[in-house]
């Protein structure tokens, strides 16, 4: 959450106007497909027929969905956005999945139903009971003024939108003890879709979060960082427990850790995953970069990251990265973030066939309790 240039006491009484605002009338949307009922992606057979292909695009967007008094006047840019994304749709250069953040407001819920994906899971609730790894205190002292009030005006801000059918879903909380400043007014955490791409013999798990911000917390930089470390940490272990090895992982969102050599190097600690930006800078990587990256380490550059690591069966590596909404003729820029959408290419032995209905795919949670 982006809060800045309020004194103290304006600090307070915007604490006080995001609890009460934070009673929206709309529920997180939520929407279910058949596994039969969506349209398998196009595959490709190797020249010697070992091997096929398909590819998956998926799409990290911060809308900028936050609600009054920390933004106004939103409402005509989300609703840009879902109508975007829904024109997109209806001429089928939309992105396969979409990880939203911020979608706080009713009129950032709207904008993710508007987008017309069929299938839609949501992270985190206000009321999701927040599960930390630690009960110790962070450094200095929590503040009401900054928004530390210890009740969450809001859930975690998360959806996952797919084109496909999400056929297990999961989401955790992040601890009490994890978060610094106005960041605490939203139940920030993690959630999990695990879909069913027709054709791929596994399930797909993709992950998205929202972590603790810096400056715009309010929180000293002692106290959000370290909340940011407990963050990496939970979302590890979230990962840990609910990921099969069997399957291919995509790990996506805004990660607060733009130009923090400290927040990279203690979310590093955690994750062992690839990360799209790196592979796609590496020569011979065969990733084809549509989008301006300055210097050597171009992730610095961004807080909008995605990982990823293969399965067993099936292979993934990014085969193009590029921006949406960001201001290009046709890409309206409609939020403070540009989105960045990786395609990946799926490989898998043309020999493993997958099943007819993904309910008897191995690897869902409920399989695994």
């Amino acid at each position: 959450m982006k809060v800045k240039g309020f004194s103290r006491l304006r600090a307070l009484s915007l604490g006080a106007a995001l609890l009460a605002s934070g009673c929206n009338t709309l529920a997180p949307p939520v929407a279910q497909v058949s596994c039969n009922a969506t349209a398998p992606p196009k595959v490709t057979l190797s020249p010697d027929g070992q091997s096929a292909t398909t590819t998956l695009s998926v799409l990290t967007f911060n809308i900028e969905g936050l609600s009054w008094p920390a933004r106004s006047g939103r409402g005509p840019s989300l609703e840009q956005i879902g109508q975007h994304l829904a024109r997109m749709r209806a001429s089928g250069s939309a992105p396969d999945v979409v990880l939203f953040q911020e979608m706080f407001s009713d009129a950032a819920k709207r904008a993710v139903m508007t987008s017309g994906y069929p299938a839609i899971d949501s992270g985190p609730r206000r009321t999701t009971r927040a599960r930390g790894s630690t009960k110790d205190k962070l450094p200095g002292h929590s503040s009401v003024k900054r928004g530390e009030i210890g009740i969450h005006a809001f859930g975690s801000g998360l959806a996952i939108a797919s084109r496909y059918a999400i056929v297990d879903s999961d989401r955790r909380a992040y601890g009490r003890k994890s978060c610094a400043g106005f960041d605490c007014l939203s139940n920030k955490g993690i959630a999990l879709a695990r879909i069913a791409v027709p054709g791929v013999p596994s399930l797909i798990d993709i992950y998205d979060t929202h972590m603790n911000s810096r400056g715009a917390s309010g929180a000293p930089a002692p106290r959000n960082l370290a909340a940011h470390d407990r963050q990496a940490l939970e979302a590890s272990e979230f990962i840990d427990r609910t990921h099969d090895d069997a399957t291919p992982v995509i790990f996506g969102g805004d990660f607060n850790m733009r130009h923090s050599e400290e927040r990279w190097g203690n979310f590093s600690r955690y994750q062992s995953l690839d990360l799209v930006h790196r592979v796609c800078t590496q020569p011979g990587s065969g990733c084809d970069v549509r989008m301006s990256w300055d210097g050597d380490e171009p992730w610095m550059d961004t807080q909008d990251l995605q990982f990823y690591w293969p399965g067993e069966k099936v292979q993934i590596r990014p085969i193009r990265v590029e921006a949406l909404f960001d201001g290009r003729p046709g890409s309206p820029q409609l939020s403070d973030h540009d989105g960045f959408l990786v395609t990946y290419e799926l490989r898998w032995k043309a020999s493993d066939n997958r099943p007819s209905a993904c309910a008897a795919l191995p690897g869902t949670l409920a399989s695994r309790r």
